[in-house]
């Protein structure tokens, strides 16, 4: 089956739901105009994301009710198409999350806690922003996917849970900033995103959906490039750096079939084994990470 997609390579306006809010649903429109199945928005997309304090005004709890979901879910609905959206969740505890919900058909699908908030060099997440402490993956109508937000993918284990969960699309949401310049015409933070991606792609011979955003906030530039990797772990398609776009192509997932009939990595996975060894790590290092 054939997956048309829409990446949603924006730059929100920092702290302005409203403003943002016409942009997703005009990107929307624009999308189901081109056959788009699933659109994806990037991290924070309807905030900004360098929101300090301003956190605890822009945070929602998400549902039909909301006046900010209730049009991205009517929407979908008429439109006839899935969308992921980033924004601030707080909960009935009045713990605040960097989230990202799909949503399809009217309905909130799923919501994913950004689970690693880097807090080191420029990120600063950790002050104002609580962890989450699931990775799951769910049903769409285009089978079981996954996702992901930013510095999640830096660490082995999410999109590894992913996997062993049975998701075999990976949505990857993020606000990357770019930093570090060489003779390579990228930016090191491009280079290096877009080498984990293609990574995971063919270490888990899974579908890897990538959409950053562009712009400016606060000095930070966002360097776009979203992009698509296929189980081979070849870019099927990506966005420009640096230039606000809807990036539309297509995904065909019998490549899934083609490839693991080829490079059985799923089916030889010793989860038993791993299980095992991660309990005796954690014995012996009473003081080690958790």
């Amino acid at each position: 089956m054939k997956v048309t997609l829409g990446l949603a390579q924006i730059s929100p306006k920092l702290g302005d739901v409203p403003a943002n809010l016409e942009k997703h649903l005009a990107r929307m429109e624009e999308a189901a105009a081109q056959g788009v199945q699933l659109l994806m928005f990037p991290e924070l997309s309807l905030t900004g994301y360098y929101l300090q304090d301003m956190v605890y005004e822009l945070a929602i709890a998400p549902s039909p009710d909301d006046p900010t979901f209730g049009p991205l879910l009517a929407a979908t609905r008429r439109l006839g198409l899935d969308v992921t959206v980033g924004f601030v969740e707080e909960d009935r505890r009045h713990r605040f999350f960097i989230s990202q919900a799909y949503l399809s058909d009217g309905a909130i699908v799923h919501v994913h806690r950004k689970v690693y908030l880097p807090t080191y060099g420029m990120f600063d997440e950790g002050r104002y922003f609580a962890w989450g402490d699931s990775v799951r993956a769910f049903e769409t109508r285009f089978g079981r996917v996954g996702m992901l937000i930013c510095e999640d993918f830096w660490h082995a284990s999410p999109p590894y849970l992913l996997w062993l969960d049975g998701a075999d699309v990976l949505l990857l949401h993020s606000a990357s900033p770019g930093r570090g310049l060489d003779e390579d015409p990228r930016l090191h933070s491009a280079r290096w995103v877009e080498l984990v991606n293609r990574a995971y792609a063919s270490l888990f011979t899974n579908f890897v959906i990538h959409c950053n955003r562009v712009g400016f906030e606060d000095g930070l530039n966002f360097w776009g490039g979203s992009s698509v990797a296929d189980p081979n772990g070849e870019f099927l398609f990506q966005g420009p750096y640096f230039e606000e776009a809807l990036i539309v192509g297509s995904f065909d997932l019998n490549q899934l079939h083609r490839t693991r009939y080829r490079l059985p990595l799923l089916r030889d996975e010793r989860t038993g084994l791993m299980m095992r060894e991660l309990a005796r790590i954690l014995d012996d290092t009473p003081h080690g990470n958790r």
